[in-house]
């Protein structure tokens, strides 16, 4: 070909490659920008799902708090049952009935949360508000009446009762049962029930009709056990003839001696410590006198006046051939 021709078709190539890379160009700069708007669209919508599923966690927060007042900190029962609406702070004071049955009792106590604890075995001191109730019920409140009243107990607060409360979560047990308190499964009784429970009578009445034939048997099975002649005072060392039921009064229901290191159970018996002991060891977990039930970490020392009055009776000395008379406290 001649030279004109190759310099044409030279610059019909070098124009063809030129208008390539200027498509190169716009598509690479174009590319990038689409990706980069839908990301930031993708974390506008995350961070407004974020802040709503926030915000609805927090309202469902104040919800279950709200809930939680209604329900008492001990037994999960609803305050709403009660007709009167009666509720005691768990870290308030103690009210000034539970005083004066406290000093009657030569007890002290200021706050709720020592004696939740020594009755129903539950520390309140680190409580939430978002977790854990802040009042309980009334009903609880006569348990503890009910345990340094003198009156013999008659409603037993099982120790394994007490509530476990948890974080809120989407099984939440508070949110759904908040308007009648949180209560137990109970099983559902059976058509045939009522010949059942005339057998289960049946078998008590005979089951205590045994209790009290084997009764008389009991004392001295329990005499064997203690095995503290030796180490008690008998009430004849007495050198006062006082009246029986005084006697009585001041005598280990075990061992019928004398009180020696005295201790009193749930139930308002008196018995030795070394007695009593020996006997929830041996016998289980119950008072020798009643059956009530009764574990070591209840017993409690009696009231100081009874002690006083215990420790200024006069007892021949237990030496032999002496007869010189003594307090009991020496």
């Amino acid at each position: 070909k001649s030279l004109p021709e190759e310099s044409c078709l030279s610059n019909n190539a070098n124009g063809k490659m030129a208008a390539s890379f200027d498509k190169v160009n716009t598509a690479m700069t174009l590319m990038p920008q689409e990706p980069f708007h839908r990301g930031q669209n993708l974390n506008n919508s995350m961070q407004t799902i974020d802040k709503d599923a926030f915000s609805v966690n927090q309202t469902e927060i104040e919800v279950h708090r709200i809930n939680l007042q209604h329900l008492c900190r001990i037994c999960g029962g609803s305050f709403k049952n009660d007709p009167y609406k009666r509720s005691h702070p768990v870290h308030g004071p103690v009210d000034d009935e539970m005083q004066a049955l406290l000093r009657k009792k030569e007890r002290r106590a200021t706050s709720w949360p020592d004696l939740l604890n020594k009755v129903f075995k539950i520390d309140v001191r680190e409580d939430m508000d978002t977790i854990h109730p802040t009042n309980f019920c009334h009903n609880c409140w006569s348990v503890i009446q009910r345990k340094f009243s003198s009156v013999p107990c008659e409603v037993y607060f099982p120790r394994k009762g007490t509530m476990e409360w948890h974080p809120h979560s989407t099984r939440c047990v508070v949110c759904g049962t908040s308007s009648r308190g949180i209560k137990r499964k109970k099983q559902i009784p059976s058509p045939q029930g009522g010949g059942k429970l005339r057998i289960i009578a049946e078998r008590a009445r005979k089951i205590m009709y045994a209790r009290s034939q084997k009764q008389v048997n009991s004392k001295s099975i329990m005499k064997k056990i203690t095995n503290c002649k030796k180490i008690h005072l008998s009430t004849k060392m007495l050198t006062v003839d006082y009246p029986v039921d005084f006697v009585k009064s001041i005598s280990c229901q075990i061992c019928e001696h004398i009180l020696a290191d005295p201790v009193e159970t749930t139930c308002k018996h008196l018995f030795c410590r070394h007695c009593i002991l020996k006997c929830l060891k041996v016998m289980g977990s119950y008072c020798p006198s009643c059956r009530y039930p009764c574990f070591p970490t209840d017993l409690v020392n009696p009231v100081r006046s009874f002690l006083s009055i215990l420790n200024t009776l006069a007892v021949r000395c237990p030496v032999k051939d002496c007869h010189e008379e003594v307090t009991l406290g020496k």
